[in-house]
């Protein structure tokens, strides 16, 4: 049994949190299998597969947010799957801040991430309450 096999799914995913904080793509990369897939169901044309794309995705998000951190808020492990919450924060070339939260739900297999359903969004710090936002969600022409 290789050592990669014998951690647990919520184990590879405080590494993973851990390899982002210390902003080592190699680390990074090294909790995906490589036949990696990711499925993100509310943006289905932004899925892909392969770990060439989470090296590519990663070294876009540290050249734009520097000062990137990420924080696991919570996982639940069931079976070879981990339920994660995150945060991401950090700040633009612009001054802008960048903040994302959401869940990424791992498939875990021998030791690595074998595939994800990806539900990590940009945080909306608008002004809109409820009622807004859910009559734009069921009638986006009367919301306007």
């Amino acid at each position: 049994m290789s050592m990669s096999s014998r951690i647990t799914p919520e184990e590879l995913a405080r590494r993973l949190c851990d390899a982002t904080n210390a902003h080592d793509l190699d680390g990074i990369v090294a909790c995906f299998a490589a036949d990696y897939r990711n499925e993100t169901p509310v943006h289905p044309a932004r899925g892909f597969s392969g770990r060439e794309q989470v090296l590519r995705n990663w070294e876009q998000i540290f050249t734009f947010v520097p000062d990137l951190r990420a924080e696991l808020l919570g996982c639940a492990t069931n079976g070879h799957t981990v339920w994660t919450e995150w945060e991401h924060s950090g700040t633009r070339p612009d001054g802008s801040t960048h903040r994302m939260r959401g869940v990424i739900i791992f498939d875990v297999s021998d030791g690595l991430m074998s595939a994800a359903r990806f539900y990590l969004e940009p945080v909306d710090a608008g002004e809109i309450d409820v009622d807004a936002a859910v009559r734009r969600q069921v009638n986006p022409a009367a919301a306007r």
